[in-house]
């Protein structure tokens, strides 16, 4: 299942943009209109009110309809001239969205005004609310499913409160933290420069605790341990939630999986208390992944799966979960991650929104040693597409990825990521971009590669990306060819 969609709610007016000097002009131009006195101090206070209810404390009520014909006619004019973004307010949009959220304005304004001073202040916002105040923005911001709702005035945190929204309240207008603390704030800040950071942690928290209501919902998982760092995570976060006695970890033990990971998930497992499995797997059994074509990880999954499956009903454990986060199921070239769930196994950093960054900021401060470990996807990923897929070519792409690691350590160069691509007749040798220029020099580092097999070896010099056998039509116009690099 997706995780629900965000919507995160802001008020106008103080709070996503400075307008005081405008709406106290128009407001001064429609007291005069009625030959009414001009009180700067209420004038102060009123910025982001309903205008009939500011009119209303200022005019005899029988004025109140002149009154605001006038300001709305002097508006466009006047109020929006010298109305800017506050500051941190574009990043606040940018770190909404950034997650996959929606942004939803909910204010006094009519929505067709609004959108005119979001305009001028070079804010994109996705969808815009008008004429609400108080509790009446809660009804808007319910009817939304709005989880946030950030305003710089009591009736926001009001608002917030009924519409069950964190209520989220910023000192950039007229009422202090005290003041919107008193009307219901979960939290205040000075302004919308610290929301990114506040959002980050926010988000984090909450799919967090999304993630222990769900593992404490499936009561008992075999997890799909990899060494990575997605899968370590799930296990740490299933071991905190569940107790080690209704947690296992299961590896999948074929030749598509290096020694040194194997070991590695051994000594992770033990670390957090829980039994190890070894399942063997059969990949290679099957005509479809040995094919490989695009699809070659649905038969993966499918098999990884289909051998768990039943070693976790042996073990009593409810169901298998894989360490899939919400990056995953967004990338169009990871077949495995419908075929995993059609097989039958569980995703819960999926299904809870947590993506790769926030399952390495969340491992990192649990103080698990996979926090930034570099993903190291299994070693049928380094076979070129429509190149058959055979026990022979695992191991010389696996004893050539070693002997390379080797040499590089041995040299003293730190190098994250080393990726020997089979292309069929030759291989393709990926490092970290910052290291290519290094490794171009050193032939004798590149003659390892070929040692274990190659007969032709090439360095990339665009360096190492994810996906790189994805990339159908080569590097491009423009881009530069892989250097060859001859034993």
């Amino acid at each position: 299942m997706p995780p629900p969609p965000l919507v995160v709610g802001f008020d106008l007016d103080a709070t996503l943009v400075d307008s005081a000097a405008g709406i106290s002009a128009c407001l001064r131009l429609a007291l005069d209109a009625v030959g009414a006195p001009v009180d700067e101090a209420l004038l102060a206070a009123s910025v982001g009110l309903p205008l009939e209810s500011i009119l209303a404390g200022m005019v005899p009520a029988s004025a109140v309809p002149a009154a605001v014909a006038a300001y709305r006619a002097a508006y466009p004019g006047v109020g929006l001239a010298g109305l800017v973004a506050l500051p941190g307010a574009t990043q606040t949009l940018e770190a909404v969205r950034a997650d996959g959220a929606t942004s939803l304005v909910v204010t006094a304004k009519p929505a067709a005004v609004a959108r005119q001073a979001l305009s001028v202040a070079g804010l994109d916002v996705d969808e815009v609310v008008g004429e609400c105040f108080g509790a009446d923005k809660g009804a808007a911001l319910a009817a939304a499913g709005a989880v946030v709702y950030v305003g710089d005035h009591p009736g926001d945190m009001l608002g917030a409160t009924v519409g069950g929204a964190v209520a989220l309240g910023v000192t950039t207008g007229h009422a202090d933290a005290a003041a919107l603390r008193a009307a219901g704030a979960d939290h205040v800040l000075a302004g919308l420069g610290a929301f990114p950071a506040w959002w980050a942690q926010w988000l984090l928290d909450a799919r967090l605790t999304a993630l222990d209501s769900r593992l404490r919902e499936l009561g008992s998982v075999l997890v799909a341990l990899s060494a990575g760092a997605d899968s370590v995570f799930l296990l740490a976060a299933a071991v905190a939630s569940l107790g080690p006695a209704r947690v296992a970890a299961g590896t999948a033990v074929s030749p598509s999986l290096p020694d040194a990971e194997l070991a590695e998930a051994r000594r992770l497992a033990e670390a957090l208390g829980v039994r190890h499995l070894r399942v063997d797997t059969h990949e290679l059994d099957r005509p479809g992944y040995v094919a490989n074509g695009r699809d070659r990880c649905a038969f993966c999954k499918t098999e990884l799966v289909d051998s768990l499956a039943p070693v976790a009903a042996a073990h009593g454990l409810a169901v298998v979960a894989t360490g899939t986060n919400a990056d995953d199921a967004r990338d169009p070239h990871r077949p495995g991650v419908a075929a995993a769930a059609a097989a039958g196994a569980v995703a819960p950093l999926r299904e809870v929104g947590l993506t790769k960054p926030q399952v390495r900021a969340a491992s990192r401060a649990w103080g698990l040693p996979t926090w930034d470990k570099p993903a190291a996807a299994c070693l049928a990923s380094r076979v070129a597409y429509g190149v058959p897929v055979t026990r022979e070519r695992l191991e010389r792409v696996g004893a050539a990825e070693d002997a390379l690691r080797a040499g590089l350590a041995d040299a003293g160069l730190r190098v994250d990521h080393v990726r020997v691509r089979d292309l069929g007749g030759r291989a393709r040798v990926e490092v970290d971009p910052a290291a290519v220029g290094t490794l171009a020099a050193r032939p004798d580092l590149l003659r390892r590669v070929a040692a274990a097999g190659f007969a032709e070896v090439e360095l990339d010099p665009r360096g190492y990306r994810s996906g790189a056998l994805n990339e159908v039509s080569g590097p491009g116009p423009g881009a530069p060819a892989p250097a060859p690099a001859r034993p």
